[in-house]
């Protein structure tokens, strides 16, 4: 399947998977509250981080292994026997301590913890990270895509009160049950659960110890930021962050899916030595990535104000407050991540992954505990930002020798002045009408009209033949 298809595929099961609690969120915020909600983001995120350990970074180096084996049966065999293994075994260790931490541990939010185990269940049989090595994202698409559907169906059926929240979190983790088992089907053909040696199984062991590492400290940024202004500043600030941040993890799941899909190529163009062509696909990336994640922070800036009490309810307004700043954290993510799935990756330095998030991590992790007790939520999005900033200026300062990242800083300034000038126009627009829907959508279409126009301008002035090939745009290149 073509890098676009499995491009297409994959952004709809990564926006899928985050877009449906976003579509249930405005019901939920409702029915449950400020606190409700909070109470069930920091249940939540406390299981991811459970989840997180059980699958031990197979999402990249799961991914990586595969695709590099993928075109010799044999080795693609007994490679997925002893990294599934090696996850089984990790997985039901994990469990059983997740199990202990809901009987012993788990305070106001226990019900809710309860009804979450099927998410550490699921880590036993999530066989996603293969899959994604085999370029076989149309399986993993539309079995997800099906169940969490009726996950979201169930959601508005069931939870008719505060009381009901856990029923929002049984729901949820029942569907990511249901969607790793409904995967399985996908290798049928392709891939054979055989015997292997232990110490085979064991080799994995350390290089996974080793992304899981980089994949908690992310973590740390991304979940911890929850825990810390619920238990610091209270339910009611989480429920405010959280519903912020909820938008913004949306729009990064599009940044992720390219960055997965992007992966297994450049792996396996890397096992077959083609530097040049990992290169040359990493500037369009990054052309790309920049173009997408500039318009997304500059159109969330542009439309926070009205959206955010309008979708969450007026309680919520102050969620559209830390939109705006949480929203250039995509511009950072998207920079990195070019960098890390299309060149650090598949060269297999690793450790760099380790310095540049760990790095972030501690970054994020000190800020917090400066700025939460005064600031609340606000003090998590700054914590945030500072520590999105420190993950790319850290891969810069290993890497400046290595790529050209004076033309990729020069993409991004383009593009973020292009964002500048539509978000001028938008506020212009939204001086003029009242706050409702209407206006979202007005703004909305303006923007993209603004920003579109902009950068088809300055790809045909720069006569950027490379974009307009891949978006179909031949037409408009210079003769």
């Amino acid at each position: 399947m073509s890098a676009k298809k499995n491009a297409a595929y994959n952004v709809a099961y990564r926006v899928f998977s985050i877009l449906l609690p976003l579509v249930t969120a405005p019901y939920l915020t409702r029915t449950v509250g400020q606190t409700g909600k909070g109470l069930y983001d920091y249940a939540w995120s406390i299981s991811e981080i459970f989840v997180i350990i059980a699958t031990m970074g197979l999402t990249d180096y799961g991914v990586r292994a595969i695709a590099k084996v993928r075109d010799d049966a044999k080795k693609l065999s007994k490679t997925f026997s002893e990294i599934y293994i090696m996850q089984v075994l990790v997985s039901l260790l994990v469990l059983l301590v997740w199990l202990g931490y809901v009987a012993f541990g788990a305070g106001q939010e226990k019900t809710i913890v309860l009804h979450l185990t099927m998410m550490s269940v699921s880590c036993l049989v999530n066989i996603d990270w293969c899959l994604m090595g085999l370029d076989q994202f149309k399986s993993i698409a539309l079995r997800n895509t099906c169940v969490k559907l009726l996950a979201a169906a169930s959601v508005f059926i069931f939870v008719k009160s505060a009381e009901d929240v856990w029923i929002y979190g049984f729901a949820w983790s029942a569907a990511t049950l249901m969607g790793c088992l409904l995967c399985w089907p996908g290798l049928k053909g392709k891939v054979h659960l055989q015997r292997v040696p232990f110490r085979d199984v064991m080799k994995h062991f350390l290089p996974c110890m080793l992304l899981l590492v980089s994949v908690l400290a992310v973590r740390v940024y991304r979940t911890m930021d929850k825990i810390m202004v619920g238990a610091i500043a209270g339910m009611a600030q989480n429920g405010l962050y959280s519903s912020a941040e909820q938008i913004i993890y949306c729009l990064s799941g599009f940044i992720s899916a390219i960055g997965t899909v992007l992966m297994p190529k450049a792996s396996n163009l890397q096992a077959h030595g083609r530097e040049k062509q990992i290169r040359g696909f990493m500037e369009l990336s990054m052309k790309m990535m920049m173009c997408m994640t500039c318009a997304m922070a500059f159109g969330i800036a542009s439309v926070a104000d009205v959206f955010a009490p309008l979708f969450y309810g007026e309680d919520f307004a102050y969620s559209g407050v830390l939109m705006v700043p949480l929203g250039f954290t995509l511009i950072l993510i998207g920079f990195a991540n070019v960098v890390r799935t299309q060149w650090i990756l598949p060269s297999g330095n690793d450790r760099l992954v380790l310095k540049a998030v760990s790095t972030g991590a501690v970054v994020n992790l000190i800020i917090n505990g400066l700025l939460i007790p005064t600031m609340g939520a606000m003090g998590a999005v700054i914590g945030t930002l500072f520590a999105e900033a420190s993950v790319p200026l850290v891969q810069f300062l290993f890497l400046r020798k290595e790529l050209p990242y004076g033309r990729f800083l020069r993409y991004a300034l383009t593009y973020s002045v292009m964002g500048a000038i539509m978000l001028l126009v938008v506020q212009l627009v939204g001086v003029l009408m009242a706050d409702s829907w209407w206006e979202v959508a007005v703004r909305v279409l303006v923007g993209a009209g603004v920003y579109g126009g902009l950068c088809l301008g300055w790809w045909r002035k720069t006569d950027d033949r490379e974009i307009m090939h891949l978006l179909h745009l031949k037409r408009l290149a210079k003769n």
